[in-house]
């Protein structure tokens, strides 16, 4: 494959949908493998860093032998490898005549924008433990030339930011609905604790509250009763405007931005009524948009509850 090839691959013209998918991330130091890693490992495959090649054979017969349950398998391979990466070129031309897929990732960036990340840092490079960070990208470019012209995509990071790195891994290996940022809605109740994992954290405890209602009391926010007295209100429905203002504006901007996960957490004092039922107003307005969300009540079990109406949901 020519680098115009390539490059359209790169930019997603040549987008494989395999189930089964081999991916051989490999490349210079400081280019990013890292961090590709990392989104692939949020995308469901199974990674394995700094495996020596040779292993590669073993590795994916392994993996053909456990049922089909890891089908997707990222093997990070790089000169950390020492003597041993010399042996990838000859184990990749075993895996063609065993007609074994494989893709080859080899990342790629500028001998300024390395160095610069080294200094920032203050690593050693591992091919120049001793000696200037030049010398060392110089010999490890020498070294992986043979297996940057075997590769299936090439990218330049040189000049690309963490979020359109992802944005290329996405359009490369995502193969699946499933690897759309997932966004969980928690309610909760401030007396038990603020949740730790929260993004963004909403206090409803301005609403009406039904707990000085002894009809409505002992039920939840899910129970229609209890929702409908909180929607009643005036105060309510003038929220519930600003607030669908408010996701419509900001959830997009946590999908450009490349979060795997969004966690919006809806307080009210006990977690019982207001929070659960902004909590289902919001899961019920992300879901008619097309958005993967889960809905949790974290505290409403703790709470006195004589009806919960979560079998309702």
């Amino acid at each position: 494959m020519d680098e115009k090839d390539k490059t359209a691959v790169e930019n997603g013209a040549d987008n494989v949908k395999e189930q089964s998918r081999l991916v051989i991330v490999t490349g210079l130091s400081g280019s990013g493998k890292t961090l590709v890693c990392r989104f692939l490992e949020d995308l469901g495959y199974f990674c394995v860093d700094n495996l020596p090649p040779v292993f590669i054979p073993k590795f994916v017969e392994l993996c053909n032998h456990v049922g089909g349950h890891v089908k997707r398998v990222v093997l990070v391979v790089d000169t950390r490898s020492r003597d041993f990466f010399d042996t990838l070129a000859q184990v990749l031309e075993d895996m063609d005549k065993a007609d074994q897929p494989y893709e080859v990732l080899f990342m790629d960036a500028s001998d300024e924008a390395i160095i610069r990340r080294y200094k920032e840092t203050r690593r050693r490079h591992p091919m120049a433990p001793s000696s200037r960070i030049s010398e060392g990208i110089s010999k490890e470019r020498a070294r992986l030339e043979i297996i940057r012209s075997k590769a299936t995509y090439i990218i330049d990071t040189s000049n690309l930011a963490k979020v359109d790195l992802k944005d290329k891994i996405l359009k490369l290996f995502s193969t699946h609905e499933g690897d759309r940022m997932n966004i969980n809605i928690l309610s909760f109740g401030f007396k038990f604790g603020m949740p730790l994992d929260a993004d963004m954290v909403l206090d409803v405890r301005f609403l009406p509250n039904p707990f000085y209602i002894d009809a409505l009391k002992h039920k939840s926010g899910a129970v229609p009763e209890v929702a409908e007295y909180i929607e009643s209100k005036t105060v309510t429905q003038e929220f519930e405007k600003r607030l669908d203002a408010l996701i419509d504006f900001l959830v997009p901007q946590y999908v450009k931005e490349g979060k795997s996960q969004l966690v919006i957490a809806i307080g009210c004092t006990g977690g019982m009524h207001r929070s659960v039922y902004i909590a289902k107003y919001i899961f019920d307005f992300l879901s008619k948009r097309g958005y993967a969300v889960n809905l949790e009540h974290r505290d409403l079990m703790k709470n006195d509850v004589w009806e919960t109406g979560l079998a309702k949901e």
